[in-house]
């Protein structure tokens, strides 16, 4: 797409150009199961309503916007623009897994950093108040991660217990 961009609409300055390209291209990306043609026969349309009614997007159009050249690279633009977003219609699976595969890792990392880690004072009092409050028999924890998984276990099995909803019958 880039190398198209900078072979096309060379008579207009860069601004001009960045902004005729950033339009057209939104205009793909809001209309996606649309034709090239159609949308580019859209934009047209559109382009000389606002004209008419002497309120254009692009007042720098007026000199192209029935030129055979400025269709040839418009249609040529949208029609790159039409590929990438196909292209990355197609990629979106791939890009997913590629993030819940990151965090996995991340998951992974952080209960790695938690297992060389010392349990906070947080995590012993709260671990001592809840084996106290259902007499269980207090083990000495290593880690933040063991006390998290400990302190998670004390609480889905006594809360199971408690919960007047449960199906325990």
């Amino acid at each position: 797409m880039y190398q198209i961009k900078n072979q096309i609409y060379q008579n207009m300055t860069k601004n001009q150009k960045s902004a005729l390209c950033n339009f057209l291209r939104s205009l793909v990306k809001k209309s996606p199961d649309m034709d090239v043609n159609n949308i580019f026969d859209k934009f047209i349309e559109d382009e000389n309503y606002y004209f008419e009614i002497n309120n254009p997007h692009f007042e720098f159009l007026e000199n192209y916007i029935n030129d055979e050249q400025f269709r040839n690279e418009t249609i040529l633009f949208l029609n790159e623009c039409k590929k990438y977003y196909d292209y990355k219609k197609k990629q979106a699976p791939l890009i997913e897994a590629q993030k819940a595969y990151e965090k996995q890792k991340r998951e992974f990392l952080k209960e790695l950093k938690m297992s060389k880690e010392q349990p906070t004072k947080k995590q012993l009092y709260y671990y001592e108040r809840l084996c106290k409050k259902y007499n269980l028999e207090k083990k000495e924890l290593s880690s933040k991660l063991e006390a998290r998984d400990e302190i998670d276990k004390i609480l889905k099995t006594y809360s199971k217990a408690n919960d007047p909803f449960s199906n325990s019958d």
